[in-house]
């Protein structure tokens, strides 16, 4: 079985360190890529085709929500926590 390949979305950076370490560890997943905003998300995201994103819903500028909308639309086989 392919490993989840998970991108995260978080304005924190402690944060995605910290679940990038915590991922590094489990090989049912794959970390692909992180944003520390929706409009870097929207850009990078994308290009990276995550099975998974996790998202912050509260970051400064464009919202966890207003995020993915707009990668739903290039993402639509993508699942968002």
């Amino acid at each position: 079985m392919d490993p989840i390949r998970v991108f995260v979305v978080d304005d924190h950076a402690i944060y995605r360190c910290g679940l990038a370490a915590v991922l590094a560890q489990e090989p049912r997943y794959r970390w692909v890529g992180e944003a520390m905003n929706g409009p870097d998300a929207v850009r990078l995201a994308p290009a990276e085709r995550p099975d998974l994103v996790l998202m912050d819903i509260a970051m400064p500028g464009m919202s966890g929500i207003a995020t993915m909308a707009a990668l739903r639309e290039t993402l639509p086989a993508t699942r968002f926590v």
